[in-house]
């Protein structure tokens, strides 16, 4: 398992460098409550992959700039408590893991305070700032893909010794297993770093980063059978894509169109993609499933009003123009109303965004339920 260690220079071009690459993105007030399905099983636990839409805190736990765990972030959380989530409040994980029953909220798995009833529910292995590419998280000194897979296999090992070989594996296998990433292999490897695009058109780093996705099979290989794998978002409505990549960024704040293009063509192929696997695992009782990301929050944010929104193009946080992370701090200003925004930071939307993303995905979380 991979050892992770803080950079050593301390200058401001650093710094900035760091800055500028951290655009990883996160989807998601404390009163927002998924209603309980009615269903005749339940799932055992929820297993959670990613990269920042997902993590609730496991890079508070290693040696990243990458961090979150300080006001303003968790303001709208349970006991205002900043847990390392890139928002104000839960994350769409959150909600689901609530919906179908197992726990309120996904706890990181490298919280060294877990209790058993904690595990065994279901944990979150994701990291801010990674991605399917493995150049991406070591651009941000995050825990890449893999690692989360060796840290899967670490949790079930503390899983048998506590129930049992046989009852570890029919727990996996009535888990339910939730994987988002892949925006920070666009936004900040991509279009950010010149590395790739150097040996790659945008097409072909699309088919490069679906091409590597064997992480899907080895989740299936550890005994996974219920799988949910998230597009990305629409990542030209980004505040902080928008700052730094349009050339009317104070003047006239919108979405950028090519950024559109290269998210529905990637979530095109990666469905295809998924398509495939389902066909091959089917017979096996493997269920894969599609979460479209891109179109419920393009219509939040091409509808704000209709979903309760004011602001759309700028973060509740700061400027809303670039403040996150540790831009994003208790000395920052702070919107009034959190729920008037779609983003909380420049990055993240809001938990209000999470809730709606939630509700939108619910059918498919219907289904799961019923295939059990």
């Amino acid at each position: 398992m991979r050892n992770h260690h803080t950079h050593s220079s301390s200058s401001f071009s650093f710094i900035l460098f760091l800055f500028l690459f951290f655009i990883s993105f996160s989807f998601s007030t404390s009163k927002l409550e998924p209603a309980k399905p009615k269903r005749k099983h339940s799932v055992s636990a929820i297993l959670v992959f990613g990269d920042s839409t997902v993590d609730p805190g496991n890079n508070n736990y290693i040696d990243t700039i990458f961090k979150c765990n300080f006001p303003p972030y968790g303001l709208d959380f349970k006991n205002k408590i900043p847990t390392g989530r890139f928002c104000n409040g839960r994350l769409v994980t959150d909600f689901i893991a609530s919906y179908i029953g197992v726990k309120e909220n996904v706890p990181p798995y490298l919280d060294p305070n877990l209790g058993v009833n904690e595990l065994i529910s279901g944990v979150s292995f994701a990291s801010a700032g990674s991605g399917y590419d493995p150049l991406t998280p070591t651009i941000t000194n995050v825990i890449d893909i893999p690692t989360q897979l060796e840290y899967f296999r670490e949790y079930k090992r503390k899983l048998e010794n506590i129930m049992g070989k046989q009852k570890m594996e029919k727990h996996i296998e009535e888990a339910l297993f939730c994987v988002s990433a892949g925006t920070n292999d666009f936004v900040i490897n991509y279009f950010t770093i010149p590395i790739r695009r150097k040996t790659f058109t945008i097409e072909a780093y699309q088919q490069f980063v679906i091409s590597i996705m064997q992480f899907i099979q080895g989740l299936w290989k550890e005994g996974a059978r219920k799988i949910t794998v998230a597009g990305i978002p629409p990542i030209g409505c980004l505040p902080i894509v928008i700052t730094l990549f349009s050339g009317e960024a104070l003047t006239n704040r919108r979405c950028i169109d090519r950024f559109a293009t290269v998210a529905t063509n990637y979530n095109f192929l990666l469905q295809k993609q998924l398509g495939l696997m389902q066909m091959s695992l089917a017979h096996l009782g493997s269920k894969i499933f599609y979460l479209d990301v891109y179109n419920p929050v393009y219509e939040v944010i091409h509808d704000p009003r209709k979903f309760g929104f004011e602001e759309v193009f700028s973060g509740c946080c700061g400027s809303g123009y670039l403040e996150a992370s540790f831009l994003c701090n208790p000395k920052s200003y702070v919107c009034s109303n959190t729920s008037a925004y779609v983003f909380f930071d420049s990055i993240h939307p809001s938990e209000k965004t999470y809730f709606n993303l939630f509700r939108s995905l619910r059918p498919i979380y219907d289904s799961i339920l019923g295939c059990f």
